[in-house]
C-alpha cells in the first residue's frame, strides 16, 4: 500500500514550505517533492502604483533580503527613466554597491552562523533543541560571538546608507537620496562597539580556514551528500570575474560547458521561461534552448564560484583558487560545498567594503541623474541566495502595468527538489520510520540553498513541524508534531 511522508513546514529557512516523500506499495521511495504552499502575489500588488514606488514596495517581500529587492527594482527603475548603470554618478553607484556588499555580508553571516552551523557542529542526528545559535554559543563561544558581530557590521552599513537596518530607503530613480558622512565612514573603518572593516576581513579569513578544516575532517559526507549534476547560473564581469552588483548572465552545465554566454540583462526573456506544477506555487525557471529537462540551473554562492573565472579581490581570489583545486578544476556539484563558497563570498564582500569605505567618492554630493520615461525596465542583481530579476512595464503616466520577479529561490526550485529526492532515495530506508535524523537530513539539503520562500512565492508562514504518513488512499496512518 503506497504511503506518503510529509514534513510541514521545513524549519530554519525563511518562509513556509513542506516536503512530501511518496512511497510505493512495497514501501520503497518512489518520489519526493518540495512544496511551497502559501501565496501572496506581489507581482499583482504593485500594478497601478507609480514606478518610483517599486523599490520601496518590493522590499516588503522579505525581512531578510529587502536590500536585494530594493536595489534590483532600483536598477529597473533607472532604465524606466532612460538610464543605464554607467549613467549614474560615481557616488551613487559606489554607495549602492556598498549597500549591496553590506547586505550580502550580513545575510551570509546570518545563514552560516545561525542556520547552518548547528548542523555542521552537532551532526545530522543532533536533537532539535541543540540545533540553534544558542547551542552554538555554548559549544563554540568565539564562533558565535564573531558570527553575531559580523552580521551586525553588515547591518550597520545598511543602516548608515538606508536609514535603518530593515526596509530603509536608499535608492531613488537615477541614484541615491542621501550622501555618506565622514562620521559614518570612520565608524566602519575603526574598531568600536562594531569591529572595523579590517577586523571583518581578518575574521572572514578565519571562517574560511574553519570551513576548510571542517572539510578535511568530514570530506566523505560533505562530498557525497545531496550531490547531483546540474547547471549553474550567475552574473560575471567583463573578464568573467565574480560580479555581485552588475554584470552579464553566464550559465554552464554540470561538466562546465557554457550554456549561456554572457548575455546582457535586457535579453533575459529571450533565453528564460518558467514552468509550473500543480503541487507548488513556486515556478521552475529554465533555459528555453535546453528545455525543461536540461535547462534548469542552481544559483547562489556555489553556482557563482563555478561560473566565474576569478574574484576581483586578492584574498578571496586566492581562496577561490583553492576551492577550485579541491575539485581538480572541475565543476563543483556538491550541495554541501555551498557553505564553503558562501564564506569565500563573505571575504570578498569584506574586501570590497573596505575599498569602498576608503574611496572619497562615497562622500560626494552628485547623487541623482535624470532621464526620460521609457515603457520598460529590467534590473538584475546577485542577491545573497543567487540571481534576482526584476522586470517592470509602465504606461505613459508612469503607472506599473506589469511586473515579473524571478527570485533566487525560484531558480533553485528544481535543484532543491533534486536535493530532497536524493536524500529520500539514499537516506530513508525501506521501513518508513520517522526519525529526527532522517527529517533533519532533508532539511539540511534544502538549507544549503539558504532558501527564502517568502521571496520565491511572495509567501509567509509559521515554523512548527508536522509529519504525516499517508497511505495511497490519503488516509493518515501515522502523524507527529513538534514546535
Amino acid at each position: 500500500m503506497g504511503k506518503k511522508i510529509t514534513i510541514d513546514p521545513v524549519t530554519r529557512v525563511e518562509g513556509h514550505g513542506k516536503v512530501t516523500v511518496h512511497l510505493d506499495e512495497a514501501g520503497h521511495v518512489e518520489d519526493a517533492f518540495f512544496h511551497i504552499v502559501e501565496f501572496r502575489g506581489f507581482e499583482r500588488f504593485v500594478q497601478g502604483h507609480p514606478y518610483w514606488e517599486a523599490p520601496l514596495l518590493v522590499q516588503r517581500l522579505c525581512g531578510i533580503c529587502p536590500v536585494s529587492h530594493h536595489l534590483a527594482a532600483a536598477k529597473a527603475i533607472d532604465q524606466l527613466i532612460g538610464l543605464e548603470p554607467e549613467d549614474l554618478s560615481p557616488t551613487a553607484t559606489k554607495l549602492r554597491r556598498l549597500l549591496h556588499y553590506g547586505q550580502v555580508f550580513q545575510s551570509h553571516a546570518l545563514h552560516f552562523f545561525y542556520l547552518a552551523s548547528p548542523d555542521l557542529l552537532f551532526g545530522l542526528d543532533a536533537p532539535p533543541e541543540q540545533r540553534n545559535v544558542v547551542a552554538v554559543a555554548g559549544a563554540n563561544k568565539e564562533l558565535a560571538r564573531k558570527g553575531i558581530l559580523m552580521r551586525k557590521f553588515g547591518q550597520e552599513i545598511i543602516k548608515a546608507i538606508a536609514g535603518k537596518k530593515i526596509h530603509g530607503i536608499a535608492a531613488v530613480p537615477g541614484g541615491v537620496h542621501k550622501t555618506f558622512t565622514e562620521e559614518e565612514r570612520d565608524y566602519l573603518l575603526h574598531d568600536n562597539d562594531t569591529p572595523s572593516a579590517d577586523t571583518m576581513i581578518k575574521w572572514s579569513l578565519e571562517m574560511v580556514r574553519f570551513i576548510k578544516e571542517y572539510h578535511d575532517k568530514h570530506f566523505q559526507w560533505l562530498n557525497s551528500f545531496a550531490r547531483y549534476p546540474s547547471g549553474h547560473l550567475g552574473l560575471v564581469g567583463p573578464d568573467g570575474e565574480l560580479e555581485l552588483y552588475h554584470g552579464r548572465l553566464r550559465a554552464i552545465d554540470a561538466e562546465g560547458q557554457v550554456t549561456l554566454n554572457d548575455i546582457p540583462n535586457n535579453a533575459y526573456l529571450k533565453y528564460f521561461t518558467e514552468g509550473v506544477e500543480k503541487w507548488s506555487y513556486m515556478k521552475f525557471p529554465y533555459l528555453k534552448h535546453l528545455g525543461r529537462k536540461r535547462g534548469w540551473n542552481r544559483v547562489g554562492p556555489l553556482a557563482r564560484l563555478n561560473v566565474c573565472t576569478g574574484i576581483p579581490t586578492p584574498l578571496a581570489h586566492k581562496e577561490w583558487e583553492e576551492f577550485r583545486q579541491y575539485m581538480n578544476g572541475q565543476t563543483n556539484n556538491c550541495t554541501m560545498h555551498s557553505h564553503w563558497a558562501r564564506l569565500i563570498e563573505m571575504l570578498h564582500c569584506a574586501e570590497m567594503i573596505k575599498g569602498l569605505l576608503q574611496d572619497k567618492a562615497i562622500l560626494g554630493d552628485d547623487l541623482v541623474r535624470e532621464g526620460e520615461l521609457r515603457p520598460e525596465g529590467i534590473g538584475i542583481i546577485e542577491a545573497p541566495r543567487g540571481t534576482l530579476i526584476h522586470h517592470y512595464q509602465v504606461d505613459e503616466k508612469g503607472m506599473i502595468t506589469r511586473c515579473n520577479l524571478i527570485v533566487s529561490t525560484t531558480h533553485n526550485n528544481e535543484p532543491m527538489n533534486r536535493a530532497v529526492r536524493w536524500v529520500a532515495q539514499n537516506v530513508i530506508s525501506d521501513k518508513p520510520e520517522i526519525t529526527e535524523g532522517m527529517l533533519n537530513q532533508i532539511e539540511v539539503a534544502i538549507r544549503a540553498y539558504d532558501p527564502c520562500l517568502s521571496c520565491a512565492t511572495h509567501a509567509l508562514g509559521k515554523m512548527p513541524l508536522q509529519v504525516s504518513i499517508l497511505d495511497h488512499e490519503g488516509k493518515v496512518v501515522s502523524e507527529g508534531f513538534k514546535g
